[in-house]
């Protein structure tokens, strides 16, 4: 037979119980307040962002906390430079903004207020492919062709910065851009052939 418990006596279950629905109450109460905002702290936090995106002048009304990369996919349209890491380490996101290799998912798009910037969707003149996009395809520099705009993007800054001396130079030029395929030597074969014909 068991004592009776006293009244203010409770068990381990009814502790856990009682703590959960005090926790969830202090953590909803952050998660809530100010959704009653008005527009105004809404349109503090946009800018409008004015480029020369590909030859064309662009205007885009974006987040302030928004990426270049974001921006070029999400708000202009240009899904040709894709998104890997997100973190700056695969080199998938590379653009030219002001014709410097920049890896745009790291880089915010108010930042770039004025730039000129040039996706895989600007190297091209119509149908007349550029030097690189052409050696790309006639040496088989790419397998999945998901890192492959990058590539080319970083390829282009690297012939553009005279880095294609040799082999190793190149390589070592563009190693912020990851095959996960391992077709470097096809690349690097690419960026040479490029760098003779520009």
């Amino acid at each position: 037979m068991t004592e009776p418990r006293h009244r203010w006596e409770i068990d381990r279950r009814t502790f856990v119980g009682g703590a959960a629905v005090v926790g969830g109450a202090v953590v909803a109460v952050p998660l809530f307040a100010g959704c009653g905002d008005d527009d105004e702290a809404a349109e503090a936090q946009t800018s409008t962002v004015r480029m020369r995106i590909n030859g064309e002048e662009r205007e885009l009304t974006v987040d302030n906390r928004t990426s270049l990369l974001d921006m070029l996919r999400e708000r202009a349209e240009l899904t040709g430079t894709k998104k890997g890491c997100d973190q700056g380490a695969c080199g998938a996101c590379t653009v030219l903004v002001n014709d410097q290799r920049v890896t745009s998912c790291l880089a915010l798009a108010v930042m770039h207020d004025g730039a000129e910037v040039t996706t895989i969707e600007g190297l091209a003149d119509g149908d007349h492919l550029h030097p690189l996009q052409r050696a790309f395809i006639d040496e088989d520099a790419f397998q999945c062709g998901y890192c492959t705009p990058g590539q080319i993007m970083s390829g282009v800054g690297c012939i553009r910065e005279g880095h294609t001396g040799s082999p190793e130079e190149i390589r070592e030029w563009m190693s912020g851009n990851i095959c996960r395929c391992g077709a470097y030597t096809n690349i690097a074969t690419a960026v040479a052939r490029a760098a003779r014909e520009v």
